[in-house]
């Protein structure tokens, strides 16, 4: 078990088996980008966001390992930041899991440990994130780590179509804002 794990309600202390919580760190961009690409679903920033991400938000972002893999390479991340105007709030900002490691609840166990570490570093009284209208798991995601944690849901457009310009794909969908809180951790 990892030091971000001790704090997590019992039913939530272990990862998946062979899989383990750890910190980012700048040598893991590459596979991040790979992950959030292969997903599918998730906006793909850069190469050179995801080595940022890695090295400024290492501390609040998250990466579960194969124990197995003799690399250490991650199979799963949740990036993260904490607000500067609502230093009580954890944006998330992307969550994936590599596809041979989904639907082992890796994804939930990577967000509560991430939400367990950055409340013993400071309070942390509610999460957001943003989903897109249609994204079953991301919504399934969020709503049962807010029944987890105690904590009601508000939803509302955050960035509707029109603040997005359109991509080869079109239009983008809109981005609503989950606001989950209070937490009780």
């Amino acid at each position: 078990m990892t030091a971000a794990q001790t704090d997590l309600p019992a039913e939530f202390l272990e990862m998946p088996e062979g899989l383990r919580i750890d910190r980012p760190e700048v040598a893991d961009g590459a596979a991040l980008w790979r992950i959030a690409k292969d997903s599918g679903t998730l906006d793909l920033n850069s190469s050179y966001s995801y080595l940022l991400w890695c090295r400024d938000f290492a501390g609040t972002s998250v990466v579960a390992r194969d124990t197995a893999d003799p690399d250490g390479l991650p199979v799963g991340f949740v990036t993260g930041y904490v607000r500067p105007e609502r230093p009580d709030t954890l944006l998330v900002w992307q969550v994936a899991v590599d596809a041979s490691h989904r639907g082992r609840g890796l994804a939930a166990a990577l967000l509560d440990g991430l939400t367990a570490r950055v409340a013993r570093e400071r309070t942390v009284s509610g999460v957001e994130t943003t989903i897109t209208p249609g994204n079953i798991a991301s919504e399934r995601l969020f709503t049962s780590f807010a029944a987890r944690h105690g904590a009601r849901v508000e939803r509302e457009v955050l960035f509707g179509s029109g603040n997005f310009p359109n991509g080869p794909d079109g239009p983008h969908d809109p981005e609503v804002l989950y606001r989950i809180g209070p937490l009780s951790l």
